[in-house]
């Protein structure tokens, strides 16, 4: 019993380092789910309850009641995403609440930890893709990161977002869970949506937040089961094209830059922007080091597992 209630107490601290991950740009929740070892069960359950809404749609209004998407509800692991979602909340509302004052006093600053994070976090799709990287992957990782590139540079929107543009960007942004070293907020700076998104966060504003709710909504449902499909089927090829637009898209975190996305030769505040840059990397390279231990562990207790039983035999 102890044992079962400190597991989910776990579960809800990893639900909180996710949810605070999700409000950072360059640290993806998919990275943290994957380092604290909850990321399959996470996205498993998420094609469950993809499979359950898809089956209550089309067999409830039929008279078919509600067997397939019963059967896909009682798949789905419960007993982990339940305490992830209760963490997660106060983990997103403490970190966006923390970095609205420093997004808006100190951008260049801001920048610079947010650059160390993300540049770091490549190293995550790109060790995911093995070795040795063949021409093709190449070719995909630099067409994807000068794709990234002209796209970030394109000048960032002022006004006030248009509520389909939230909509989608949304549903674009919910993926990068499935996604480990894509950041989901990091999504969301390039196309001028993260700040507003955080300032709703703080100022309750329900209808920007239902329209983006939905739009997570939409993603999760059109998105997901075709992420999972590209990464078992042409996984190599995935994470390169996600390797080259990250790598792409660290052009919009260049600490000194103007209004409209020029870039600029480093200016003020270099010592201090550096520090945070190298805080930034240490920080996630922590993560990929922890992660990869995690995984030599696993591996190692497999093989000794499998050499036990093979000695009984």
């Amino acid at each position: 019993m102890f044992m079962a209630l400190g597991e989910r107490i776990g579960h809800v601290l990893r639900g909180a380092a996710i949810g605070v991950a999700e409000a950072v740009p360059g640290i993806s929740g998919g990275t943290i789910a994957l380092v604290t070892g909850v990321y399959e069960r996470v996205i498993a359950s998420a094609g469950h309850l993809v499979n359950a809404a898809r089956y209550a749609a089309s067999d409830v209004p039929r008279g078919r009641g509600w067997t397939r998407a019963g059967h896909q509800l009682r798949q789905a692991h419960w007993d982990v995403v339940i305490p992830l979602l209760i963490g997660m909340l106060p983990g997103l509302l403490i970190a966006a609440k923390t970095l609205e004052p420093l997004l808006t006093g100190y951008p260049e600053q801001t920048r610079g930890l947010f650059l160390g994070l993300v540049l770091a976090s490549v190293l995550v799709p790109v060790s995911m893709v093995g070795k040795p990287w063949r021409r093709v992957e190449i070719l995909a990782l630099v067409v994807a990161a000068v794709a990234a590139f002209a796209l970030t540079g394109l000048p960032q929107a002022t006004l006030t977002p248009h509520p389909l543009v939230v909509l989608v960007a949304a549903a674009v942004a919910v993926c990068a869970l499935v996604m480990p070293g894509v950041s989901g907020s990091f999504l969301l700076l390039t196309v001028g949506l993260y700040e507003p998104t955080i300032t709703a966060l703080n100022e309750r504003d329900f209808g920007y937040l239902a329209i983006f709710a939905t739009g997570m909504v939409i993603g999760l449902s059109l998105f997901v089961k075709l992420l999972q499909w590209l990464l078992e089927q042409h996984r190599r090829m995935t994470l390169a094209v996600m390797s080259g637009a990250l790598l792409g898209s660290l052009r919009s975190l260049w600490p000194w830059q103007s209004d409209d996305r020029d870039l600029q030769a480093p200016g003020d505040n270099i010592l201090t922007i550096a520090v945070l840059f190298l805080l930034g990397m240490a920080v996630v390279t922590a993560m990929v080091i922890a992660e990869r231990r995690r995984l030599n562990r696993a591996a190692r207790d497999l093989t000794e597992e499998t050499y036990e039983i093979s000695q009984v035999r």
